[in-house]
């Protein structure tokens, strides 16, 4: 039985979020589970880009990344007392496959684009996801 689902949410794609999300809280409100929600920023200070922003540009869009997942959070499951929100800078996948463990998620929702005659594949974040979680992973077409 599912007891603690992992949502990952891309705040880039408004939209698409709420879709998921709501999907993650059907599911955690079905199986009386917790519900965790990840966004991922990706970590530019390591590399050569890196060196055109003012030191604490990636802090400062951490922090409005954790507020605009909270808000997404309330409004799109206004009745879901506790959902744990988590904000990872770095590669997408990488950082949902660590919090699977750190949260002991054991399904994952991750999304996907329907497929049209020149993407018949499910994106690369949400592939790798799929191919090396040791969980369930549901991929919902977006």
């Amino acid at each position: 039985m599912t007891q603690h689902i992992l949502c990952a949410v891309d705040l880039t794609h408004d939209e698409d979020a709420r879709a998921m999300l709501s999907e993650a809280g059907k599911l955690a409100e079905l199986y009386g589970a917790a519900l965790s929600v990840i966004t991922v920023l990706p970590d530019y200070n390591s590399s050569w880009v890196g060196t055109f922003f003012k030191e604490g540009t990636l802090k400062e869009a951490a922090s409005k990344a954790s507020e605009a997942l909270h808000d997404l959070v309330r409004a799109v499951l206004p009745d879901v007392a506790n959902v744990q929100h988590i904000v990872e800078i770095g590669t997408a996948y990488e950082k949902v496959l660590a919090a699977i463990e750190q949260t002991g998620s054991d399904l994952v929702v991750v999304g996907a684009h329907k497929p049209d005659f020149k993407d018949r594949i499910i994106g690369p974040n949400a592939s790798r996801i799929v191919r090396y979680a040791e969980v369930s992973v549901l991929v919902v077409r977006l």
